[in-house]
């Protein structure tokens, strides 16, 4: 069964926000690549989406972003909400002049790639939980 997605045409900085996120788009008529803000915020019960188009993604230097500000339990069909819209709007700006992530190859840690160490943690962790004992 589907499930129907509510559209809004306002928010209030107070409201509380299920999720921000910041997307380059198709704009409608097919004129090129924009960026939208797209919030999800509760109406009723239910979960509603705003856009907001930002511009031409030329004019943004930092990467697309995604920020939580709660969840849906499944076994409750609950909406657990800890931010509002303000709030994921400061954090969305701040990461807009600083970015916090670099465009960057992972470093090198004794031979091995950060990939290959957090690997080799996952399959060290996984031979501890089953009683395995690696030598060498």
């Amino acid at each position: 069964m589907a499930k129907i997605l509510y559209g809004t045409h306002y928010v209030s900085e107070d409201e509380l926000c299920l999720g921000l996120f910041e997307m380059n788009l198709q704009t409608p008529g097919s004129k090129g690549l924009h960026r939208y803000q797209i919030v999800y915020v509760m109406r009723g019960d239910k979960p509603a989406e705003y856009r907001r188009d930002m511009g031409p993604v030329r004019k943004f230097k930092v990467d697309q972003l995604r920020l939580p500000g709660g969840a849906y339990d499944e076994t409750t069909d609950r909406y657990y909400i800890e931010h509002t819209v303000g709030e994921l709007r400061e954090i969305a700006d701040r990461w807009r002049l600083k970015p916090t992530f670099k465009d960057r190859p992972l470093k090198h840690v004794e031979g091995k790639t950060l990939w290959q160490k957090w690997a080799d943690q996952l399959e060290a962790n996984k031979n501890k939980k089953e009683g395995r004992l690696v030598y060498g």
